[in-house]
């Protein structure tokens, strides 16, 4: 069967979603320093769980939706799996009694804590400024699952203030990634390097170069 010479691929330009990840995860993370750092009572974390069930979780599911549409495998995939551990921990935290530790979210966060390192690793390579705030949090998902597997409440403590400080970086990274979509120039440094630099300081034919290896292109994922 002769194949005709031309064969077209239609790209659909998408807004980015990424500033919307961020402002979303900066809001959840807050709301984790709020409760781990015990700045509220802990009969307050069925508000908290609502609030990451119902607010944090969507808004990441609809940044990872998009991302994936936009042909952003790294960051549909880490958006993907914080949208996936926002909806648990809201839920675990809605439903947990106030002072019981739980043994099973602890080595939930362990396995987590695994594949957001992995995920840090193969960001480095274009996105540094993401490698770090995957770095910050897997921190955290760490001092988190110590915690729940029997450690003292300093290590949830510790946990809240580190929470706090993912929030400072990820107002930082929503507020550079939207300036950058508004006004198509990068004005806050995001370190981007290699390929990630280019898909945005390339011309058209560098947007498409390798098209079609890209999954829903080629035949097989």
């Amino acid at each position: 069967m002769a194949i005709h010479p031309q064969v077209r691929v239609v790209v659909r330009p998408y807004g980015s979603s990424i500033p919307l990840g961020f402002f979303a995860f900066g809001i959840g993370m807050f709301l984790y320093a709020a409760f781990d750092a015990a700045w509220l009572k802990a009969t307050q974390g069925h508000s908290i769980g609502l609030l990451l069930a119902g607010f944090v979780a969507p808004l990441q599911l609809v940044a990872t939706i998009f991302a994936f549409l936009a042909r952003d495998t790294v960051a549909a995939a880490t958006l993907g799996l914080f949208a996936g551990s926002w909806f648990v921990g809201g839920l675990a935290t809605m439903q947990a009694t106030p002072g019981v530790r739980d043994p099973a979210l602890g080595y939930f966060l362990i396995a987590f804590t695994v594949a957001v390192v992995l995920l840090a690793c193969v960001a480095v390579l274009g996105k540094p400024f993401m490698a770090v705030l995957l770095v910050v949090s897997a921190s955290r998902g760490l001092l988190s699952a110590i915690y729940q597997l029997g450690g003292g409440q300093t290590w949830n403590h510790v946990a809240g203030w580190v929470a706090l400080s993912i929030f400072c970086i990820a107002m930082y990274g929503g507020i550079a990634f939207l300036l950058e979509d508004a006004l198509g120039r990068t004005v806050l440094p995001l370190g981007r390097r290699g390929g990630s630099r280019e898909a945005v300081e390339g011309n058209l034919s560098a947007q498409l170069r390798g098209l079609e290896d890209e999954a829903g292109v080629r035949h097989t994922l």
